[in-house]
């Protein structure tokens, strides 16, 4: 073969890998542009969400904050609507007045104790929470979330005896 078919030859197949290669790099530019159309959608924002608004902007906190299909609740604790604890030296209706404050947030943003996939107790008597922990299958009648309990030395006012924290998941 000449030098010159030779040399023809191999331009030629230069010059066609080199338009593949520009038509590859056209067709991955744009499969690029598409993934990041679909990964920069705008970020959710959070909803808060206050059950006694005075109380909460007095202590710093929101109650629940939701974002996405997530919900993080604060811990819940038996006060009345000024702050006041309530049921002092009874953790079983301390706890039931826990869970209805659950419940109403729970409610808020259309989820039930079924959604719940996270619940923390924190008790200042683990021994009595234990004996009182049945009230627990009232409320959780599809099965129990995951969660922690922790007994602990106090919790934000002396009369507390049980908070609880959930986290939940509403389906969409």
């Amino acid at each position: 073969m000449k030098k010159s078919t030779i040399r023809s030859t191999l331009l030629t197949g230069l010059l066609v890998w080199a338009l593949m290669c520009q038509s590859c790099k056209q067709k991955h530019q744009e499969e690029t542009k598409e993934v990041e159309k679909e990964v920069s959608a705008e970020p959710e924002k959070p909803e808060y969400f206050l059950l006694r608004p005075e109380v909460e902007k007095a202590y710093g906190y929101s109650h629940a904050v939701k974002i996405g299909n997530d919900i993080k609740i604060s811990g819940a604790v038996s006060m009345d609507d000024e702050g006041n604890p309530t049921a002092i030296g009874d953790l079983e209706q301390q706890m039931k007045n826990c869970y209805a404050d659950l419940d109403k947030i729970l409610k808020h943003f259309g989820c039930t104790f079924d959604d719940v996939v996270k619940e923390d107790i924190f008790t200042t008597d683990m021994a009595q929470m234990l004996e009182k922990s049945a009230y627990r299958a009232e409320i959780y009648k599809n099965g129990f979330p995951t969660g922690s309990w922790l007994e602990v030395k106090g919790l934000a006012l002396p009369e507390f005896m049980v908070e609880i924290e959930l986290e939940v998941h509403k389906p969409e």
